[in-house]
């Protein structure tokens, strides 16, 4: 009894966590009347989750859900709206967890060059702490812009993750 009840339980809270994920078929299922609106080749590129200059707010909702962040502007005289959709990255990514390539922190394997040779050593930080380097070098960035014109994709432009030296 025990058992099922601390099962119901896992089951409930990771319906919570999980519900609040939105994925292009969760989207597709819950609103088939936008999805059936669309035309074929539409259709088939939101279930890819991708987009094409020309589609509407609508299906570009389906495709990549709602933006982090909306702005509004001007294109001469035409109001152009733009979604912005944030995306998230390793700041530093020589340090932290597997700094040397190796499994948690600064432990690792790496190559030294020696005489022409690449030796390979292994590389220890005894004072590597897993709670203090975890996530503290992760970054939310603008990953990709949509703009639209009378409610029709006008741009979009996808964003590399910045790069720290």
């Amino acid at each position: 009894m025990k058992l099922r009840l601390g099962c119901l339980v896992v089951a409930a809270c990771a319906a919570l966590f999980l519900g609040g994920c939105s994925t292009v078929q969760t989207r597709i299922s819950e609103h088939p009347d936008l999805y059936q609106s669309l035309s074929a080749s539409d259709q088939a590129l939101v279930t890819q989750g991708q987009i094409r200059t020309g589609m509407s707010t609508n299906s570009v909702w389906l495709a990549w859900g709602a933006p982090d962040q909306k702005g509004v502007g001007q294109n001469g005289r035409r109001p152009v709206e733009t979604w912005i959709y944030y995306g998230t990255t390793d700041a530093y990514p020589g340090f932290g967890p597997g700094f040397y390539g190796g499994f948690g922190g600064y432990g690792g394997f790496g190559y030294l060059h020696r005489g022409g040779y690449y030796h390979r050593r292994f590389y220890y930080d005894p004072f590597y702490d897993p709670f203090f380097y975890n996530r503290l070098s992760i970054v939310r960035y603008p990953e990709r812009f949509v703009s639209f014109e009378n409610v029709r994709v006008v741009a979009y432009n996808f964003l590399p993750p910045p790069r720290y030296y």
